[in-house]
């Protein structure tokens, strides 16, 4: 079976934890969190309701609406720390449908999402993963279980969590660009075409 290759270390060396992120790293992470939480706190009440928030991050966004300037940018940084404990994917998919993004694209990402939850569940989805993607990493994404599930027990932030998620994204969007050159005929196959037709 082959595998699809990433850039990373022997999966044996993955079980525990990685090296903790750089400090620079670290505070791109935080800005990137910050910039999604003010997305949100920009929305309508009436759009709000509709993203998927936890209670807490969904009130420390109502309570930011309501402050101006410096109290604002204080409440920003909460947020954004509150956003280190969850995955915002989900977030960023209802976004993207605000924006006015596919709706197809946005029910694939959902669909990756209840994937993930399953590995997490139960082992044995890896089974379903390796027949619907045969060239997927099945080693790498069991090491990403075993450390997404460590993460959770111990309250971390979702690093692994994330990663399945971009692993089996990256699967998906390999499929369907394989798909759509199968289907979109190359100007080779059009030029044989062109006299018979």
């Amino acid at each position: 079976m082959q595998a699809m290759r990433h850039h990373h270390s022997d999966p044996a060396d993955e079980d525990d934890f990685p090296e903790p992120p750089s400090k620079s790293s670290r505070k791109r992470e935080m800005q990137a969190l910050q910039d999604l939480g003010e997305q949100l706190v920009a929305l309508s009440p009436e759009r709000l309701k509709k993203v998927p928030l936890p209670e807490t991050l969904y009130e420390a966004i109502r309570a930011a609406q309501g402050f101006k300037m410096e109290a604002r940018r204080r409440q920003l940084q909460y947020i954004g720390k509150l956003m280190r404990k969850i995955d915002p994917e989900p977030i960023q998919a209802q976004l993207d449908i605000f924006a006015g993004n596919s709706a197809a694209e946005v029910a694939k990402m959902h669909r990756l999402e209840r994937l993930r939850e399953q590995l997490l569940e139960d082992e044995q989805t890896i089974g379903t993963i390796a027949e619907t993607w045969p060239e997927a990493d099945l080693q790498y994404l069991r090491t990403l279980r075993r450390n997404a599930l460590k993460e959770r027990e111990a309250a971390k932030p979702p690093k692994s969590f994330r990663e399945i998620f971009r692993v089996l994204r990256e699967l998906q969007e390999a499929r369907d660009a394989a798909a759509e050159a199968a289907e979109t005929p190359s100007d080779e196959d059009a030029a044989e075409q062109g006299p018979n037709s």
